[in-house]
């Protein structure tokens, strides 16, 4: 599935949101290479494009192996005379009615507000980038054709409608009558001393969650192996933030220093720390094994789990272990083509499932002991709970890894 990715082009503080979300799905987006540019003399061309395209050179976009003369041609071409109010551009190469082409075609879903567009080579070129994703999807093996995502901005949502249905005048393929939007809400700032990027706030995040970390771990965080602990937090604080709510809303972000905690249970860091309480739980038990104090867990087939008698054991088995398969699907699947150009996706799926889970193994964990004197009359219990806590571990990871966040080990 190719995507196009407007990460430059979009207002500051949205960018990160959009490109998480193209992010998301464990590669099933894949986001074009941009387009190479090989000099040969005074000249710049645009390799490694369709044959169509091959020979795009930036100051002779009037050549007859151009698309400009394509879009002339077209039955959807204005020239360069424009509507009534409109003025002209400069640098536009020629015009095309756009509410034309829909008519015709029968398109639903456009703006009812798109009218002449003025093409630009900007905007060509941005074609070229979508075009060579798409020849790299197919090349990939993944099919003579493929669908293209759109993930957009709302404030960029009309201007992506425009190459949108420019792409499809020029390629009328098969991929170009595929193409869906998935528009993200905007990202908005309270009480903003200036304007941020998104550099500038993950360089703000990370400075909040290493004096976090400070403040609750003391020294032992400020040891340069706590690097990537930390950058791992910040990932984990930040895709939290922009996923957990559902890309067709608004996200308000607080900048404060109080709305980053290592502890918080609605947070990233939260659901990375009970997976790091895991990995120490089998990381202690194994050490134990091979020190001789416990034997090592026997298969599946031969525990007793009629020890789990504790309520929280069966809510992590009955509200997550069983269902997750159908938490994954769902977030996972793009709804069916329909008639219209949005889509959506439920990204804010996942997020919401490890934090929940997160609390309720947190609550599990801290009122149970999992590891309890090496008396032969209690491995069974121990046994039958380690491997619950096991498939919970193994689960952590595969829901962290859709939103491509490793584990922690430890913290």
């Amino acid at each position: 599935m190719a995507q196009s990715n407007n990460f430059h082009r979009l207002p500051p503080g949205a960018g990160e949101r959009d490109t998480l979300l193209m992010r998301w799905a464990g590669g099933q987006l894949v986001a074009p290479v941009p387009c190479q540019v090989q000099r040969a003399g005074s000249e710049e061309r645009m390799a490694g494009m369709d044959p169509a395209w091959n020979s795009l050179a930036w100051e002779d976009l009037q050549s007859s192996s151009g698309p400009a003369p394509a879009l002339g041609r077209s039955p959807c071409a204005a020239g360069r005379e424009q509507g009534a109010g409109t003025a002209p551009l400069p640098g536009a190469i020629c015009a095309v009615r756009l509410k034309s082409f829909v008519e015709q075609q029968g398109l639903v879903g456009y703006d009812p507000n798109l009218d002449v567009l003025l093409v630009t080579e900007g905007k060509l070129q941005a074609l070229a980038e979508l075009q060579q994703a798409v020849l790299q999807c197919t090349a990939g093996g993944q099919g003579s054709c493929c669908s293209i995502v759109h993930v957009v901005s709302c404030e960029e949502e009309f201007q992506q409608q425009q190459l949108d249905l420019l792409w499809r005048i020029l390629d009328p393929g098969a991929h170009t009558a595929l193409q869906k939007h998935l528009v993200c809400g905007p990202v908005k700032v309270t009480n903003p001393s200036s304007p941020i990027g998104a550099d500038q706030y993950f360089q703000l995040r990370r400075r909040q969650m290493y004096e976090a970390s400070v403040m609750k771990y003391g020294e032992l965080a400020q040891d340069e192996a706590w690097t990537e602990v930390i950058d791992t937090l910040t990932a984990a604080a930040i895709r939290f933030e922009m996923l957990s709510t559902a890309h067709r809303s608004q996200i308000t972000l607080d900048l404060e220093n109080s709305s980053i905690s290592t502890k918080g249970t609605k947070s990233g860091a939260f659901v990375m720390y009970n997976c790091a309480r895991l990995a120490t739980l089998f990381d202690t038990y194994q050490r134990a094994v091979e020190q001789g104090t416990y034997p090592p867990l026997p298969p599946p087939s031969e525990l007793d789990f009629s020890c789990l008698r504790e309520e929280g054991e069966w809510l992590l088995l009955f509200n997550y272990l069983l269902p997750f398969p159908e938490v994954l699907q769902q977030a996972a699947q793009l709804p069916p083509p329909s008639k219209g150009i949005r889509i959506t996706a439920n990204t804010e799926t996942v997020c919401k499932f490890l934090i929940q889970l997160s609390m309720d193994f947190s609550s599990y964990y801290n009122r149970v002991h999992i590891l309890g004197e090496p008396f032969p009359h209690l491995f069974d219990q121990m046994f039958a709970r380690l491997q619950l806590l096991g498939a919970v571990r193994d689960m952590f990871h595969s829901a962290l890894a859709t939103l491509h966040l490793a584990p922690l080990s430890q913290i």
